[in-house]
C-alpha cells in the first residue's frame, strides 16, 4: 500500500523538499536571519522571474542554453555509448583505449575551454563540443561498467544460438546495459546543465550562464537569482523525465 501510495503521487513527493528549503529560505529572510540584500526571499524571485524577467530577454537565454545542452548531451552521450559499448565487448578496443580515457576523463572539461575555443571559435560550436566531451566520458564509463557486468550466461547463450552480432548488441547486450547506461545520462544532464553556464560566463551573448555573469556584474541580485532558479528547475524536470523513461524502457529493474 505505501509502495503504491508512493508511485502514485511521486512527483508531489520529489517537490516536498525543494518546497521546504524554499519555505525556510523565506522565513529566514523575512525574520531577518538573512540579509535580503544578498539572499532575496523566493517569493520576490519568482516574481522578478514571472514579471520582469520576460522583458531582460530571459525566454531567449533560455532557448540557448537548451539548444546548446540538447546537441552537445545528445551527441556526447552517443558517442560515449557506442565507445563504451565497442570496449565492454572488444579486449583489444578496450586495451586500446582505456589509457586514453584513464588520461583525458580527469581534466576539468571547462579547464580546456580556450582551447577548444581556439580550435572551434567563440561562437555555438565551440560551448557544444565541451558539453559534448562532458557527457562522453560519463555515458561512455557507466556504459562500460554496464557491458562487463553482464552476466557470462548472456554471451554464452548467444554464441550457442549463434545469434548475429547486431542483434546480439541491440537484443542482449544493451538491454542488459540500460541501468548502468541510465546511471551514466543522469550525471551527464547534470554534469552538462553545470559546463554550459560555465561556458556562458565568457564568449557568449545569450544564455542562462551569460544572464547569471551580467546581473552579477551589474549587482542585479533578483536576476542573478532568477538563473540559477531556472538551472535548478531545468537539473529537476530533467531528472524527472530520465527517471520515466528509465522505467519505461527497463520495467524489469527494481525502482525504488
Amino acid at each position: 500500500m505505501n509502495r503504491r501510495f508512493i508511485d502514485q503521487y511521486r512527483f508531489f513527493i520529489y517537490l516536498l523538499s525543494p518546497l521546504l528549503l524554499l519555505g525556510c529560505w523565506e522565513l529566514s529572510t523575512r525574520l531577518g536571519l538573512l540579509d535580503g540584500r544578498f539572499f532575496p526571499a523566493p517569493s520576490s524571485i519568482f516574481h522578478h522571474l514571472i514579471f520582469n524577467s520576460p522583458d531582460e530577454g530571459i525566454f531567449q537565454d533560455i532557448q540557448a542554453s537548451l539548444s546548446r545542452v540538447f546537441w552537445g548531451y545528445i551527441s556526447g552521450c552517443t558517442l560515449g555509448m557506442a565507445v563504451g559499448i565497442a570496449m565492454g565487448l572488444n579486449t583489444y578496443i578496450r586495451t586500446a583505449f582505456f589509457p586514453l580515457v584513464a588520461i583525458s576523463y580527469p581534466i576539468p572539461k571547462i579547464a580546456v575551454l580556450p582551447l577548444i575555443m581556439l580550435i572551434f571559435g567563440i561562437g555555438e560550436l565551440s560551448k557544444i563540443v565541451v558539453v559534448a566531451i562532458g557527457s562522453f566520458f560519463l555515458v561512455l564509463m557507466n556504459t562500460l561498467h554496464g557491458v562487463e557486468s553482464l552476466a557470462k550466461i548472456y554471451h554464452d547463450v548467444s554464441s550457442v544460438y549463434r545469434i548475429k552480432p547486431t542483434s546480439r548488441i541491440f537484443r542482449i547486450i544493451i538491454p542488459g546495459a540500460l541501468p548502468a547506461i541510465f546511471t551514466g545520462l543522469r550525471l551527464a544532464i547534470g554534469y552538462s546543465l553545470v559546463i554550459v553556464v560555465a561556458a556562458e560566463f565568457s564568449g557568449a551573448d545569450a544564455g542562462i550562464g551569460y544572464l547569471i555573469w551580467q546581473s552579477w556584474e551589474t549587482f542585479s541580485i533578483k536576476s542573478m537569482y532568477a538563473g540559477i532558479f531556472v538551472i535548478s528547475a531545468l537539473g529537476f524536470l530533467f531528472a524527472i523525465g530520465l527517471d520515466l523513461l528509465e522505467r519505461w524502457l527497463v520495467p524489469w529493474k527494481t525502482h525504488k
